[in-house]
């Protein structure tokens, strides 16, 4: 049960709120910020919840303390009696939310107290992460924040350097040869030959001979002998890139490999032994190629003795703003143009791609905008024409399925929807700010998050 220390100089509010939340919460009331840094002093703490107006020392010095001393812990600051600019200032001074007094809506508190809980542990996660990560792991050339690839790389940490066969999975364009490279990096042969083969690019009457090499005569072409890539990836890393591209009888052939640790070369009778780490990959289910039967059961499971999924794009949407500038560097210093910034409407279109490519479609498209700048600023126009013009067009086309062909109780719903999402958006995610632009109450817009699930973090933290 997380501790909520809650500081206010009113008696019947401290009971209020402990009576309301100390089913949820181990709740502990104080009345003075002399009072509350005694207990933040002596007991742990997960989220403080202070009132702004108090005498002696204020709310906003309470603040300060707090997040000096005690930056890991979040606060809401609450108040009946604080000016907006007050609000403001504890939010700028690092506040996680602010809420009204009287606070009559308990769902609305807990919706409120959760989402701060939520987002310090999702931080704390990410920070233990990259804490292990940085533990002599070289991880330089993996971009992005979210917890969703920071969990990716921690479970790479942990695998690189234990020498068994690896299978990455992932759609077109996730990188799934970045992370190939970073395990082969941070492994015991990371100074050893490395051999990359696309088993999808090599005809199918190569593969074989391309692998596992061939003896001279031992077909029409073979005028030489000819050693192949496990036999030169030999005391090193093979990886086998789109694995599914293969052909049952091959798979045989390869599960001997495995298995043997021995090949033989085309046309002889001897088995050479090797010594090769084994890393494949592929963009498709290896279960329902199995099921389909065209991927050997006995293979996937000598395959799958570790499995590494990376998360397309559209599912770590907080990477994709720190991904595109890293893309627009890397290409203005290529083309030598000096770009600094995404125009706003710039970005908010990226963030709302699907990105079917991943990554791959997202590098693709920033190498494009910069090429076409004229300005210091990435602008809507300098995208390709299929992103800007499909993005303005399925806008209009969303408009019309939205509102013109529903109930008109569901269309105002929608709108109401959409007008909240875009005022947090321009706001960064600042209530207040955001009520104050509209002349909605911070309450109303508190109880409209929750009823549409709006998520007031991912407008933070990524606009």
């Amino acid at each position: 049960m997380k501790t909520v220390l809650i500081c206010d100089d009113e008696a019947d509010v401290l009971e209020i709120f402990s009576r309301k939340l100390s089913k949820i919460y181990k709740i502990i009331t104080v009345n003075s910020v002399d009072k509350a840094l005694s207990i933040l002093e002596k007991s742990h703490v997960d989220l403080v919840m202070s009132d702004l107006v108090m005498p002696q020392k204020t709310g906003l010095e309470f603040l300060d303390i707090i997040m000096k001393e005690y930056s890991h812990i979040p606060v809401i600051v609450i108040s009946g009696n604080a000016t907006l600019g007050m609000a403001v200032t504890a939010m700028q001074k690092g506040a996680a939310d602010f809420i009204e007094k009287p606070v009559v809506d308990l769902n609305l508190l807990t919706l409120v107290i959760n989402k701060a809980l939520e987002t310090v542990e999702n931080k704390n996660e990410i920070k233990r992460l990259k804490s292990l990560l940085n533990q002599d792991f070289d991880s330089s050339k993996i971009i992005g924040n979210s917890l969703a690839i920071q969990k990716v790389m921690e479970k790479v940490r942990r695998i690189a350097n234990v020498d068994t066969t690896v299978l990455i999975t992932g759609e077109t364009g996730v990188g799934k040869d970045l992370f190939t490279n970073l395990i082969v990096a941070n492994s015991e042969r990371k100074n050893k030959r490395f051999v990359a083969v696309n088993c999808g690019s090599i005809p199918e009457t190569l593969l074989e001979s391309t692998l596992f090499g061939h003896k001279k005569g031992s077909f029409t072409s073979a005028i030489k002998d000819q050693i192949g890539y496990f036999e030169e990836a030999n005391g090193g890393t093979i990886f086998l890139d789109e694995i599914t591209e293969t052909t049952p009888a091959f798979q045989i052939k390869l599960l001997r490999v495995l298995e043997n640790r021995v090949v033989r070369k085309i046309g002889d009778t001897h088995d050479i032994p090797i010594n090769v780490r084994v890393l494949t990959a592929t963009n498709k289910s290896l279960e329902e190629e199995v099921k389909k039967g065209t991927f050997r059961e006995d293979l996937y499971y000598r395959l799958n003795v570790i499995q590494i999924s990376i998360p397309p794009l559209r599912e770590r949407p907080e990477d994709i703003q720190l991904l595109s500038e890293f893309f627009m560097k890397e290409f203005s210093e290529k083309y030598k143009k000096p770009l600094d910034r995404f125009d706003p409407k710039t970005l908010n279109i990226l963030l709302k791609d699907n990105w079917k490519g991943n990554v791959r479609e997202l590098r693709n498209v920033i190498e494009h905008a910069v090429v076409m700048a004229t300005h210091d600023v990435i602008l809507p126009e300098d995208l390709p024409a299929y992103i800007y013009s499909t993005q303005k067009n399925q806008d209009i086309e969303d408009i019309k399925k939205e509102f013109f062909e529903i109930e008109y109780s569901e269309a105002k719903e929608l709108f109401e929807k959409r007008y909240i999402m875009n005022l947090l958006s321009k706001t960064k995610g600042d209530v207040s700010k955001a009520s104050e632009m509209s002349g909605i109450k911070r309450e109303f817009l508190y109880t409209r998050l929750k009823k549409y699930d709006i998520d007031i973090d991912y407008f933070r933290s990524n606009i």
